[in-house]
């Protein structure tokens, strides 16, 4: 059997199993929580059937620190709370005919189609790569580590300036806020490319399909799009946003 063949199946019963968590739990949100531990998977599935280069060890290092930060933060913040709002839309969208069969091709099969496309930064590599370090590697390291540091760290700002009762009802326009309105999706899109040019040691230019569909999604499908939209009518996001980056970091307009 083809080890991508058994990678799909693989992912095909992760989404499976949350599906089921999800309708039991009568809340879609289990699939942020798991999104970035479906990553993992995939990168030690690959690596262990794969031919264990240096290289592929490292990204695999690099999705598991990232997928398992990811993982505990999402957590963190959404279990024992309600239904994301993005989810309850989509349940106000489908109405009561087939519910479930909607959100699982909308929500889980969707989500892992993305997971695929984004994963192929590391799970081609890993299968089929054999060379060692080199410049494009520490370079990749590097990328990867600027875009690990902006996500952590913008989400670690955000968290403190939320638990602050002193702050109940207003927008975080400080600390990394202060340079783009979405850093945590900026660093996310940044630490893929970084992935990719770990990977790309073997050649594999069509990879750069990864670090493309999630730089693509969070700009302007799912991530920031969402976002925008859910604060549009505020004045005080009004004033912030014409001032203020919208994804890539920059000082404000005077």
């Amino acid at each position: 059997m083809s080890i991508y063949l058994e990678m799909l199946i693989v992912l095909m019963l992760y989404y499976l199993v949350l599906f089921i968590i999800g309708q039991v739990l009568k809340n879609n949100s289990i699939v942020d929580i798991a999104w970035g531990l479906g990553f993992v998977v995939l990168a030690w599935f690959t690596y262990f059937r794969g031919q264990q280069a240096p290289t592929s060890l490292l990204a695999t290092v690099l999705v598991t620190i990232w997928g398992l930060r990811l993982t505990y933060h999402i957590g963190k913040r959404n279990i024992g709370k309600p239904e994301d709002f993005r989810y309850q839309n989509f349940r106000k969208q489908w109405g009561d005919k087939f519910p479930r069969v909607k959100a699982f091709f909308h929500v889980y099969v969707l989500q892992m189609v993305i997971m695929l496309l984004i994963s192929s930064s590391f799970t081609v590599s890993n299968v089929e790569n054999s060379d060692t370090l080199n410049v494009l590697t520490f370079f990749g390291l590097a990328i990867w580590l600027l875009g690990f540091l902006f996500e952590s760290i913008a989400d670690y700002q955000l968290k403190q300036f939320v638990t602050n009762k002193n702050n109940k009802g207003k927008l975080m326009i400080s600390g990394l806020y202060k340079y783009t309105r979405h850093p945590n999706y900026f660093g996310e899109a940044v630490l893929w490319w970084g992935i990719f040019l770990i990977g790309l040691n073997g050649t594999f230019f069509w990879t750069v399909l990864g670090p493309l569909t999630i730089t693509i999604f969070v700009r302007y499908v799912s991530g920031v799009p969402m976002l925008e939209k859910k604060y549009k009518d505020r004045e005080d996001f009004k004033a912030y946003a014409e001032v203020t980056s919208i994804f890539i970091p920059w000082f404000r307009k005077v």
